[in-house]
């Protein structure tokens, strides 16, 4: 049987279940998932040559990582062939572009450093999203940023943001598309403080002042993430997630961001999801795929991943939640790393608004929970990947056993030479 075979076969099938699969494929093909540039180098960035430091780090070193601007926006545009439907780009302010003989640093950062970023998005009819870069920086002093006691340290990122806020304006100025500003610093400790509440306090006044710089509601889309603990700040993180859920409560405009990668490990943001939905009129996500702590590897379509998109759709939220991908393995092909990611959350998706979410709630609140059960399991068996490959297919997208071959042949011709 063709793919069209397979999937009109599908259809029906799906059609006994109250689901119109040529729907969920057309709202699908309009999501737009945020893809993460950091993926491709490493995190390293183009403005410092050091390590990566404050609470960050990658490990292995495959082969062929960017290492100019150039070489990153090529592998993106091979990774975004890969994958199907809407996509944004995600960049960090590390990764200013700057004119030869040119530098400015974090605090000095302007929307000219950036200006080959919009060109690039707005070639491909995509959007823009932006995170300041609290980490790898020498005014990282005692792990601290936002949040340190140093006013000088202090005023230093302040600035960074605030000019991050400017950058993020002109992002969405220049795309037409809102932009996701996310603040996460690294902030805390290594062993037990002596005080909780002043590193909290200055956060709380730091971030409070960002925020105070002028910026459109409607245009950019400033976040705070939280942390459990990260590399070297094991026993504190000054960003918990009560301290930034409540930042972004008592700041309008402000919405929360959810790791799922920062949590404890029996935490799930699938669950968080709905309870945030009930009283933020957005909030947006890093999905990435943690393994016993915050180790960023490459998202799968596993349970949790499938989870986060049933609680996006069942909340009909696709248009009140920002999605983006968040992870960084060296350890294999980058351009894999990123289309599998990418390719997974999709599918999540695909699977989530590919079920009879109207019937199955209906049951719960009439109290049939047998049927309820019997029909959540039934529906697991129904054949999703015949949906898939035809969305891939009416998208000139390869299908997922043809992705190797694209990705080991761009490795012969490309990332091989980069020695």
């Amino acid at each position: 049987m063709t793919v069209t075979e397979r999937y009109v076969s599908a259809r029906e099938m799906f059609k006994k279940t109250g689901v119109d699969t040529d729907a969920a494929i057309g709202i699908l093909r309009n999501v737009p998932i945020s893809m993460h540039c950091w993926q491709g180098d490493d995190v390293t960035g183009f403005d410092h040559d050091g390590p990566l430091t404050g609470g960050i780090q990658t490990t292995g070193n495959y082969p062929g990582k960017a290492r100019t601007p150039e070489e990153l926006m090529a592998d993106m545009d091979k990774a975004m062939s890969l994958i199907p439907g809407r996509k944004k780009i995600n960049i960090h302010a590390s990764y200013a572009i700057f004119e030869e003989g040119e530098f400015a640093d974090r605090d000095k950062l302007e929307p000219k450093h950036f200006a080959r970023w919009v060109e690039f998005a707005r070639e491909r009819g995509m959007g823009l999203d932006f995170n300041p870069t609290f980490f790898s920086h020498p005014k990282i002093k005692d792990g601290l940023t936002l949040s340190s006691p140093d006013p000088d340290i202090r005023r230093f990122w302040i600035n960074h943001g605030k000019a991050c806020i400017r950058i993020s304006q002109y992002f969405a100025e220049e795309t037409g598309v809102p932009c996701v500003m996310n603040i996460w610093t690294g902030d805390g400790f290594k062993d037990i403080p002596a005080d909780r509440m002043g590193p909290r306090m200055r956060y709380k006044e730091a971030i409070a002042e960002i925020l105070s710089e002028p910026y459109d509601r409607n245009k950019v889309k400033p976040c705070v993430e939280s942390k459990v603990f990260g590399i070297g700040v094991e026993s504190y993180t000054v960003g918990s997630a009560e301290f930034c859920l409540s930042m972004a409560a008592r700041n309008e405009g402000c919405l929360p961001l959810m790791d799922n990668g920062h949590y404890h490990p029996t935490e799930v943001v699938s669950d968080k999801i709905p309870a945030m939905l009930c009283f933020y009129p957005e909030i947006a996500l890093h999905v990435t795929r943690g393994v016993r702590w915050d180790s960023d590897h490459v998202l799968l379509l596993d349970d949790e991943t499938r989870e986060i998109a049933k609680e996006i759709v069942r909340c009909d939220a696709l248009n009140r939640v920002y999605i983006a991908l968040d992870y960084f393995d060296a350890s294999i092909n980058r351009i894999s790393a990123w289309a599998v990611g990418m390719r997974s959350m999709q599918k999540a998706l695909l699977t989530a608004l590919c079920m009879p979410n109207a019937e199955l709630k209906k049951l719960q609140d009439e109290g049939k929970f047998t049927e309820l059960m019997v029909k959540q399991e039934a529906m697991k068996m129904m054949p999703f990947g015949d949906i898939w490959n035809y969305y891939c297919e009416q998208s000139g997208i390869v299908d997922d056993f043809g992705l190797f071959a694209e990705v080991d042949k761009y490795e012969a011709e490309v990332l091989s030479r980069r020695i």
